[in-house]
């Protein structure tokens, strides 16, 4: 039995549940026989157990199983005799004032928000559109030239100079031992003996290249290095040191030719440059193409949550923020991070938890009232798309086709551009064009 539904705020309810003890006793005795039958003790054959020894080994758990089980079922009745959408799991708490042979419970809980989405055909969406150029061709040549760089010792005949006058430069590779000191004493981490890094990569602070530039090899020099405050090594962050340096060894940095070898190197087989540029083109526009759809789908859920008003189950946001927590734990495990003292507080994650249960339940509400679900059509083709960037597309679908779980993230992401295409086709959609450099710069954030 159940009362009726209290509204205790905009979608917290409560109703009370009751129902006789005879029945929970009855039930439980039910129970406590049919697991006589199968129970074991030391001196009795199995079966043979007497039902006192059965009752004081499993008659707690029995005792709280069938509970749940009648709380259970009684509210699910009663939210189905109400049309009640629960959000999340209620709280169930015992009343202390119930009638005698009567067990009485409070069940509080939060229902799903009416979500009513706005007038589509205000709603204002800036969307970006980024253009694959020679320029952009030639910078990815030059990182895949950098990647396959090799380097000679600098000053040797005909080698960017002669032997005894060579000196460092930005873009040589550099050996060095160097020392440093805190009021003339060495530090932790401060001396090393052989250490090689490229000068104008940045791997080291400004102060330490800069005073690397312009040595010979064999030569050393004393300077002042003033560490950041955000430097990384507590002991020395914010400090003022005496560092030592002498170069052991000077490479120039040799890039192979842009030629019939390196496009062959890159997998054209013939080692056609122009083919070797159509294929890079091929590759940014499919990059392109992939980062442009996930501005413009950010710009659409942004656009979607300022312009539809809606309450939010704090339960949903609670159970997604320990979700992200223990996701973020996961991930940074695999890094190989000791996250066994690190605290995961799920309240960090808050913000965030709530503007994924918001856009969930908007984007539930448009497709529900646009028929907007994935098809199989769609599905299958999003699997072939994905395929083209692999060798054997036919493992890919493979891959994907034999996991139910794998295909329902397909599914989601279709879902999701079906939104954002029924969205723009009825917004006041502008678009600006943007730079490359910035489109590849920029993470949206889900």
């Amino acid at each position: 039995m159940a009362t009726a539904v209290e509204t205790l705020g905009k979608l917290e309810r409560r109703l009370t549940i009751s129902f006789p003890v005879a029945d929970v006793r009855t039930e439980v005795e039910k129970r406590l026989k049919q697991q006589a039958k199968t129970a074991r003790a030391p001196g009795f054959r199995p079966g043979k157990v007497p039902l006192k020894m059965v009752a004081a080994q499993y008659g707690y758990q029995i005792e709280t199983d069938v509970l749940n089980d009648k709380v259970g079922r009684a509210f699910n009745d009663a939210a189905v005799a109400n049309e009640l959408r629960v959000a999340g799991f209620p709280k169930i708490e015992p009343k202390q004032d119930a009638e005698e042979g009567v067990l009485s419970f409070d069940a509080t809980f939060e229902v799903y928000p009416d979500v009513t989405i706005g007038d589509l055909g205000a709603v204002e969406v800036e969307t970006v559109a980024t253009e694959v150029t020679d320029a952009e061709i030639d910078k990815t040549i030059d990182i895949l030239r950098k990647q396959r760089v090799h380097y000679h010792t600098k000053g040797e005949a005909g080698e960017h100079g002669t032997g005894g006058e060579a000196v460092a430069a930005n873009g040589d590779r550099v050996t060095v031992d160097f020392v440093g000191t805190l009021d003339g004493v060495e530090f932790e981490g401060g001396k090393a003996e052989n250490y090689p890094f490229v000068l104008g990569e940045g791997r080291m602070l400004p102060e330490f290249e800069a005073a690397t530039v312009g040595l010979k090899v064999g030569e050393s020099k004393t300077f002042p290095l003033a560490f950041p405050e955000d430097y990384h090594g507590k002991d020395v962050a914010g400090k003022t040191a005496e560092f030592t340096i002498t170069l052991k060894n000077l490479e120039w940095a040799h890039m192979p030719e842009v030629d019939a070898e390196f496009a062959k190197s890159l997998g054209i087989e013939d080692g056609s440059i122009e083919k070797m540029r159509e294929d890079i083109k091929v590759n940014l526009e499919r990059e392109v193409t992939a980062r442009v759809k996930a501005r413009n789908k950010e710009a659409v859920m942004d656009a979607l949550v300022k312009s539809t008003e809606l309450d939010v189950p704090s339960v949903m946001i609670d159970q997604d923020s320990e979700r992200l927590a223990e996701m973020t734990r996961q991930d940074m495990a695999q890094r190989g991070m000791d996250v066994s003292k690190l605290p995961f507080p799920a309240e960090m994650f808050k913000d965030k938890a709530e503007r994924r249960v918001r856009l969930g339940l908007i984007l539930s509400q448009l497709v529900a009232d646009n028929n907007l679900q994935a098809t199989q059509e769609q599905v299958k083709a999003q699997i072939e798309d994905f395929s083209q960037s692999y060798e054997d597309p036919k493992e890919v679908l493979k891959y994907y086709f034999s996991d139910r779980r794998r295909l329902g993230e397909v599914e989601a992401l279709v879902l999701e551009e079906n939104v954002v295409n029924y969205v723009l086709g009825k917004a006041k959609v502008s678009t600006k064009t943007i730079a490359f450099d910035e489109l590849m710069g920029s993470i949206p954030q889900a």
